[in-house]
Order: structure tokens, then sequence, then C-alpha cells
């Protein structure tokens, strides 16, 4: 395909997966902790640089892009694929990287709207271009991730954290710290050898279709709820040098002050999306450790701790301006009931949330029992399998 669209090329070949988050629902945004995974679903390109300025990007089923990189204020935000690719690029310059122009072709397993992160393997995988094609690969995975998120954050107004694009980026099991007391945008990230095969489960991801509402501002409200807490806890003594994030404050702190704070900020929400950061954060801790004890079999109880947390304290399964629309709770509820009743697994939200996809972490003997029963529920054309992949965002070959 990129030899049909740009003859004469010799190009380079570039893949970066998507992502699924196991345990840290919504905490990478106030400074928490998250263990995600990437998947056997990615997005892949060949590209080529070229002697000019214009960066021309052919996706398949897409419109074109085509951006001029001295014209990038000209380009439109919250345009999709345009103005996140003039985001990815502006985001690289601001960090006094290089770019320059060039061509690609861009395909993708990464199913959009299927809580995958398709726009963060995308952010990464372009990145994974500039960086090689411009910058000899000096820009690690948190400076990828970085300009993805400000692509989301400031060309897609999205207020998204980092968690999505180091999951694409680094590949694998990961435990993911954001604690931003030593910076804003700080993160680290270590990798530990798990998977749910040598458990003797498989992992599905179920699609349960998009709601009718924009969900930007779903989305952004919980960091900013989450945000209104951590002032009320703060007090007099709110921190100057940037977001004042939870992970800034103890959830002892916090219960010490509940009715004080409960009056300060007149949103009970924000408390229990509170409460829902600290225990969650405790929750990936736990995790953490019992995957390098290899006592791999507390997680799934831990997932499914966690989803219940997701349902009722972050309350993301609905968008509160349309509570007839609950897509995501039928579904909850319709796979809780039969693997309750199978003693065959669990499930919970996966990603986002408020529309779209759950997670089903279900025996494998038990898996295509399991798909049967869901699909004239919701079609087996949205039931996908997916497995942990080893490898992150990089060029191949």
């Amino acid at each position: 395909m990129f030899a049909e669209r740009f003859p004469g090329q010799e190009p380079l070949f570039f893949t970066a997966p998507g992502r699924t988050e196991i345990i840290g629902n919504h905490t990478d945004h106030n400074g928490g902790k998250i263990l995600a995974a990437s998947v056997d679903m990615d997005t892949i390109c060949a590209a080529q640089k070229t002697d000019g300025r214009i960066v021309t990007i052919v996706s398949e089923g897409y419109v074109p892009v085509e951006i001029d990189l001295d014209k990038l204020e000209e380009v439109p935000a919250c345009q999709g694929t345009l103005s996140l690719t003039a985001g990815i690029l502006e985001g690289a310059i601001r960090r006094g990287f290089q770019t320059g122009g060039f061509n690609a072709f861009v395909t993708t397993q990464v199913v959009s709207a299927a809580g995958v992160s398709s726009s963060a393997s995308y952010e990464m995988l372009i990145g994974t271009v500039v960086n090689t094609l411009f910058n000899d690969g000096r820009m690690d995975i948190a400076e990828l991730a970085r300009i993805g998120r400000y692509a989301e954050n400031v060309w897609w107004e999205k207020a998204s954290g980092l968690m999505d694009q180091m999951a694409c980026g680094v590949g694998g099991c990961i435990l993911l710290d954001f604690d931003d007391r030593k910076g804003q945008g700080n993160v680290s990230y270590e990798r530990v050898d798990f998977s749910f095969d040598r458990l003797g489960y498989d992992v599905l991801l179920i699609n349960t279709g998009k709601g009718h509402a924009d969900l930007s501002g779903a989305y952004s409200a919980i960091p900013n709820e989450m945000r209104t807490v951590a002032r009320a806890v703060a007090g007099d003594e709110t921190p100057l040098d940037g977001e004042c994030n939870l992970c800034r404050f103890t959830e002892e702190e916090l219960l010490a002050r509940l009715p004080e704070i409960r009056e300060k900020t007149g949103n009970d929400r924000a408390v229990l999306r509170a409460l829902h950061f600290y225990e969650e954060t405790r929750r990936v801790e736990e995790a953490g450790r019992a995957i390098r004890e290899g006592c791999f079999d507390k997680i799934p109880a831990l997932m499914e701790t966690s989803g219940s947390s997701s349902w009722r304290f972050l309350q993301n399964t609905f968008v509160d301006t349309e509570p007839a629309v609950q897509g995501i709770g039928i579904a909850l509820a319709l796979a809780e009931i039969w693997l309750k009743r199978e003693n065959a697994g669990i499930c919970r939200i996966n990603g986002g949330g408020f529309a779209g996809v759950i997670m089903c972490v279900v025996r494998q003997d038990r898996t295509d029992a399991f798909i049967s029963y869901m699909e004239p529920f919701v079609g087996r054309e949205q039931i996908y399998r997916i497995a942990i992949r080893e490898t992150g965002a990089v060029p191949v070959g």
C-alpha cells in the first residue's frame, strides 16, 4: 500500500500495540498507580522521510492527513486524526526534538472504541516514527507518552493521563507509578512477569456500543472532581507548583476531615471518586506484591474488586445526563450472573468507561460456553479474545 501511494521510496516499518488496564481505573491523572499491559492488537505503518516539510499519512479506511510543519497553527483542533497528528508533531517540537516531512501508510487491528486505546496506539506509533527518522532514537518511552498526552489534552481537549500511552509504548505487563510530587508529568514503571494464560484464563473484551452523549465532559469530570477534593484536603496549604492531585495526601487525611470536606465541596460523588482513587492505588500495590511473590491467583479477585469500585465509587458505567442508557451495566450484570453461577471467572469495566467495553477473565475450559451465552445479547462480532504482547512501540527490522 505504501508503494502504491508513494512509489520510488524504500520505507521503514513500525508497530505499536493497543493496551488494556488490569487494575488502576482512572488513577493516573491524580498521581496514582496502575497495573496495565499491551495487547496483541497493533497499529503498523510503513514510513520514510522526505526532503520537504510536508507530513502525509494515509490511514486505511480514513481520510488522508497532510500537514505543513511550517503552518501547524492553521490546523484545526478536535478534528480527529488530523488534529491528533498535528498535536504529536507540535508536542515533539515543544519538547525540543526534531521533526521533518515524511510519508506513511498506516493500518490497524486496534479496534476503535473497544477499550484498547486506538488513539494512544496511533500516538505512540507516529511518535516512534518521528523518533526514528529524525531523532536517532533519543526520545524515551516517557517522552513519547508525554507528547501523546499533549496531543490529546491540547488538540483533542480530552483530559487523559499518561497510562494509555505508557502501556502501549513499553510492552508486556507493567506497574506504573504517576506520583507527581517529584514534578508534573512524572512517571516511572516496572515490567513484571505476569500473564493470564499461565493461570488458565482467557481475556475477552466485549464491546457494548457507544452511548449517544459526547463523553469528553464525563471523562474530564473525574480528574477534576478528584482535584476538587484534593484542594479541600489541602485547605490553605494548596500547592502552587501545578495541579493539586490526590497523591499529595493520604486517605487517612481525607477521612479525618470528611464532614468538612463534604460541606466544602458540596459534591458527594467527588468524595466517592477520591475514595476510589486511594483504594484502587492500594489494590495495584497489592497486585504488584502478589506478582513479585508468584501469587498470581490473587489477581482475578483484585480485578473484580477494582471493577466493583469503578461501578459503585467511581461511577463510570453510565453518563449522568443519559441515565436510561446503561449498556455497560447490562453487559456487566449479564456476564456476572453467568460467571458466578459457573464459577468461571470475573468481569469488570475496561478503560475510561461510560460507554464501550467490559473485560471478562474466563476459565479457558469455559470460554466457548461463555461466548455462546453472551452472543445473543451483544453479537459475536463484538467479543474479542486478547492476550498480553511483550513488545511495545518499536521500529521493525
